[in-house]
């Protein structure tokens, strides 16, 4: 599975905002940060907005900030509203679906069965739990300062 990389970028803006939740950002320093297309950013934040994640104030002194506490934002919970579907395999879209053995086949219930797996994993974890360290949020990284991925 892979994430969409709308998602990537809606994840890697609350990240940023959960290293100091009360403090109003703007989505130029949320792109310069990440060195990402601000326009594409917009349309992450303006979506973020929608879904209650972030609160926005637009004018002079204006910004973006986390509209919840990190800590009540599960990880599953906000992938799934992020991404367009969950559809790992064509036959999860009844619309679109063109497989000859879909009534038959058992692979699509183990998949549905590990794609929820996946989402409650992730629900173990809140965005709080994500951003153990915030000074990698709010400093420019240096490569020494990078941890590289443990994978257990």
């Amino acid at each position: 599975m892979q994430l969409t990389t709308f998602t990537d970028y809606g994840l890697r803006a609350l990240m940023y905002l959960a290293a100091e939740p009360d403090r109003l950002c703007s989505v130029r320093e949320l792109a310069e940060h990440y060195g990402i297309s601000r326009n594409h950013l917009v349309k992450v934040v303006h979506k973020l907005s929608q879904l209650g994640y972030i609160a926005s104030t637009k004018g002079k002194g204006g910004g973006i900030r986390l509209a919840r506490d990190p800590a009540e934002l599960k990880l599953g919970d906000m992938i799934r509203s992020l991404e367009p579907n969950m559809n790992i395999v064509e036959c999860f879209d009844k619309d679109t679906n063109t497989c000859k053995v879909t009534n038959t086949c058992q692979l699509k219930h183990f998949l549905y069965d590990a794609n929820q797996a996946f989402i409650e994993s992730l629900n173990q974890h809140t965005l709080a739990d994500a951003v153990p360290n915030k000074s990698l949020f709010l400093k420019p990284l240096r490569p020494d300062s990078i941890l590289p991925l443990k994978i257990s």
